[in-house]
């Protein structure tokens, strides 16, 4: 489901993609809503953004990796949401797998015995009927009704050339269909329905989208200013909003400058139009008496930054130059004694004169290890 030429080179995901999955099981139809999430840290915030929309995930644990730090990541935040996890073994068709001892791995850091996780491989298709089947089984179906009046959350958006601006959202409760008006709760503009329908994998149009169903709306939103993710389309105003999400915390800035000065105002709108698909970079213009005009962003990790970068020069063709990468500090100011300042630039910096004291960022962070390597483990932290 990769569909960015960024994610097909570097063989990772960076982007949740959503699909809609008609499946029958004991003579009964089902249509499951599928959200394929990022594996990597720096990408946390579209797994955050996803688990919002789900009763439940399936936990994916390579089968030749073992745990990982983004596995506990991911199932700290599923936790946290209250979703039911159902934990899954995959790649299990490869050479060097090792499935007796990932499973154990599992239990010892999740508590999951042996015969819970399930065995899978999307090569060769083992396991996966027994995966869907307890997605039927396990999860528990959408409480909402499509009888009430509408509620849907918006989770993603992103930004095309002949239609403008795509909402992905999720219908907690009622229905909307092709033709209907609905109100966008934070701008409290109003849209009509142009297009509707479902991710099949592929954008395919449908009547209406009614309770617990996952979807696409095309409306009249030209400007990628207009949508916001975590809003609540609703009916009117009288209707309450559904909760969005906590705003992610940039950890990584960097300066991004256009190579050609005149190219400033086309590298803002590339930009603009990327924080549609990304809102979780931070932006604001900044400017460098070497480098002119540019923009001040703030990214999630350094992974994060690089494939920001690419595409912006894939997607958007933009020539830029990124400055080094800085982290934020804290500065207690002689002035202000009682307040701290943030800096993300370099440029900012007070005189140490006039500081009383800087803080910067720590990791407290678990570390998990084989048995093996435990004597040798101190001595690269020293």
């Amino acid at each position: 489901m990769d569909k960015l030429q960024v994610e097909r080179e570097r063989g990772i995901t960076v982007k949740a993609q959503s699909a809609s999955l008609f499946y029958q099981q004991d003579g009964k139809d089902y249509l499951l809503n599928l959200i394929d999430t990022p594996g990597h840290v720096d990408f946390s915030y579209e797994v955050s953004r996803s688990l919002a929309a789900c009763e439940g995930v399936i936990l994916l644990i390579d089968a030749s990796q073992g745990i990982e730090a983004q596995t506990l990541a991911n199932y700290n935040l599923a936790t946290k949401n209250g979703l039911k996890i159902i934990p899954c073994m995959n790649k299990i068709d490869l050479p060097h797998a090792e499935p007796e001892r990932v499973a154990a791995q599992v239990h010892a850091a999740l508590g999951y015995e042996k015969e819970e996780i399930l065995q899978v491989s999307g090569k060769t298709g083992v396991g996966v009927e027994q995966l869907l089947r307890a997605v039927v089984e396990k999860i528990p179906p959408p409480s909402g009704s499509s009888s009430s009046s509408l509620r849907a959350l918006v989770f993603d958006t992103w930004y095309e050339t002949f239609k403008g601006v795509v909402s992905l959202i999720r219908v907690v409760e009622g229905q909307l269909a092709h033709g209907d008006k609905f109100l966008m709760r934070s701008t409290d503009k109003t849209y009509e329905v142009h297009e509707i329908g479902i991710m099949h994998p592929e954008a395919t149009p449908v009547k209406c989208l009614k309770a617990g169903q996952v979807g696409y709306i095309l409306c009249n939103m030209k400007s990628p200013a207009e949508a916001r993710v975590g809003d609540t389309v609703c009916s009117d105003a009288s209707v309450e909003a559904l909760k969005g999400f906590e705003p992610p915390v940039p950890m990584v800035f960097a300066g991004i400058y256009p190579i050609d000065a005149s190219d400033f105002d086309a590298l803002n709108k590339a930009i603009s139009k990327l924080l549609l698909n990304d809102t979780s970079v931070t932006m604001m213009k900044e400017s460098s008496n070497a480098l002119g005009l540019g923009f001040r962003c703030g990214f999630l990790g350094l992974l994060h930054m690089d494939v920001f970068r690419q595409r912006l020069e894939q997607e958007h063709n933009a020539d830029i130059i990124i400055t080094n990468p800085t982290v934020p500090f804290r500065v207690r100011l002689k002035k202000t004694p009682d307040e701290f300042v943030t800096i993300s630039n370099p440029s900012d910096f007070p005189d140490q004169s006039q500081v009383i004291e800087f803080e910067e960022p720590v990791v407290n962070a678990s570390i998990l290890m084989p048995n093996e390597v435990d004597d040798h483990f101190p001595g690269l932290l020293c």
